[in-house]
């Protein structure tokens, strides 16, 4: 029993505090419900989250078991190193998903519909033929399409009568797919053999590292942007922590260099003690220019010419 615990990866929960920017969102633009209702959706939404996530977790794990042989750390996973049945495997993947779906009813029908995609997201990136996640490039694009789900996700937990602008839709699924590339370079540089890399995911056999690299770098320039875009429009005070988060994407990025980067497992970040504090130091600053107006700040809304 164990070991079907851990396929669920519950280590990895963490994640899906993702929603929670989804939130901030709502926050900034309509109108909040009363706070002990949010609080019901919100628990209530997270562990929605955590079991259709687990759902994805326990079918990804089962389906990479003859590719995870090929990875210094992965081969000693429990489908590849035990004797586990494909049946209870698949039993757990229905339980898990249906309480996924039957906890996501208790939300809005936005909610549930966000989650039947995130799992359908799960069947594409895993299971042939269509198995993204063997596909370069489409593999990142695909899996950090999770990123912009969980942001939909919170924002649902909030209201369910519109969806969030489309810059801040494109500038988080970017976001995860910058994330989602740098640590693709960290497993890549870790293996250290290309033919290895091959083996372990298809998609490394046509990648190498300077294409991972500046395919991140890509994705990073579009989320800034996106969210630039965002910002400028719904709250120019946030152009001002917009340095930070330049910051905080060359900061991720260097933490890829370290041998065996915590970047590969995002679940532990937090024992980057130095990022975690650059993170909350972002996070108080976007809380103080929510309630901080700056109208000068207003001068790069309104299209003018200098006269001379």
């Amino acid at each position: 029993m164990k070991n079907y615990i851990r396929i669920a990866r519950p280590d990895h929960w963490v994640k899906n505090l993702f929603i929670v920017p989804g939130l901030a969102v709502g926050f900034l633009l309509v109108d909040m419900p009363p706070v002990s209702q949010l609080i019901y959706r919100f628990i209530i939404g997270f562990a929605a989250t955590c079991m259709i996530a687990s759902a994805n977790y326990v079918i990804n794990e089962w389906l990479d078991a003859e590719f995870d042989k090929y990875h210094p750390t992965k081969k000693f996973r429990p489908v590849v190193s035990e004797n586990m049945k494909f049946s209870l495997v698949m039993l757990e993947y229905v339980i898990l998903s249906v309480a996924g779906l039957a906890l996501s009813l208790l939300i809005n029908t936005g909610f549930l519909i966000t989650e039947v995609w995130l799992l359908v997201m799960g069947v594409l990136y895993n299971v042939k033929p269509v198995r993204t996640k063997d596909i370069p490039f489409l593999d990142v694009i695909s899996e950090s399409v999770n990123n912009m789900i969980r942001l939909l996700l919170g924002w649902f937990i909030v209201t369910d009568a519109s969806v969030p602008p489309g810059s801040i839709l494109l500038g988080y699924w970017m976001g995860g797919a910058f994330l989602m590339g740098i640590k693709r370079f960290a497993e890549y540089r870790m293996i250290g053999d290309p033919d290895t890399a091959g083996l372990y995911r298809k998609s490394f056999a046509a990648y190498s590292e300077k294409t991972l690299l500046c395919s991140s770098m890509f994705y990073a320039f579009c989320s800034t942007f996106c969210m630039g875009l965002f910002l400028v429009k719904y709250r120019i005070e946030y152009v001002l922590a917009m340095p930070f988060l330049f910051l905080l994407f060359c900061y991720y990025l260097y933490i890829a260099f370290k041998d065996d980067s915590a970047v590969q497992k995002p679940e532990k970040l937090y024992k980057e003690k130095k990022l975690m504090a650059f993170v909350l130091m972002i996070v108080v600053i976007f809380i103080i220019l929510t309630f901080v107006n700056i109208p000068a700040l207003k001068l790069f809304q309104d299209p003018f010419l200098i006269e001379i």
